[in-house]
């Protein structure tokens, strides 16, 4: 079965934040590779979305709701419903995610 994949707003827009940060203060040609590996981390979710880990921070609270893929140190997270897969956080894992997590899959 082939799922489709949909970025939210939000992690459409960490994706181009993350682009422009890395593309400002990185080698140049970073934030192309950068943004290459993401994009095919995200392209094997339509294949396999079962194979992500439970995030850590959520799996804490009780919550199996999302799962999560990695090109390291960048975390996808995402939610699968039905043949639909909803990529909601695109970030840098070295960030605090669990303030991040909280404000978005959460709304607290």
């Amino acid at each position: 079965m082939s799922f489709r994949v949909f970025l939210t707003d939000d992690a459409s827009r960490d994706l181009e934040e993350l682009y422009h940060y890395i593309e400002l203060r990185d080698a140049p040609g970073k934030a192309d590779y950068v943004l290459d590996h993401l994009e095919s981390a995200l392209s094997t979710l339509s294949e396999n979305p079962d194979r992500g880990a439970y995030p850590k921070e959520l799996l804490a609270i009780g919550l199996r709701e999302y799962r999560e893929v990695y090109f390291k140190p960048y975390r996808i997270i995402y939610r699968v419903m039905g043949e639909k897969v909803y990529v909601m956080v695109i970030a840098d894992g070295r960030r605090d995610m669990q303030s991040l997590l909280q404000r978005r899959l959460l709304q607290v």
